[in-house]
């Protein structure tokens, strides 16, 4: 879709650098798809579920340690 916007130089630019593109145009399709990506990221977290069960880091050694104990291993 053919489009004019006017966007200012310094944002732009500083697009085209982070972005790595060699036209305006591809600097602008760069980021509208990553503004995109995020927002359909940021749509899927609501989907996430919590999970409070997390290992400590001395529950994860001793588990550790139990296993290389049964397979012979230190």
């Amino acid at each position: 879709m053919k489009t004019t916007v006017d966007i200012p130089d310094k944002v732009l630019k500083e697009a085209m650098k982070h972005s790595k593109a060699a036209t305006k145009r591809e600097a602008v399709v760069v980021a509208l798809e990553e503004y995109n990506q995020r927002h359909r990221q940021a749509a899927l977290v609501k989907y996430l579920g919590t999970f409070e069960d997390f290992i400590t880091p001395e529950e994860l050694s001793e588990s550790r340690s139990s296993r290389m104990k049964q397979h012979g291993v230190g």
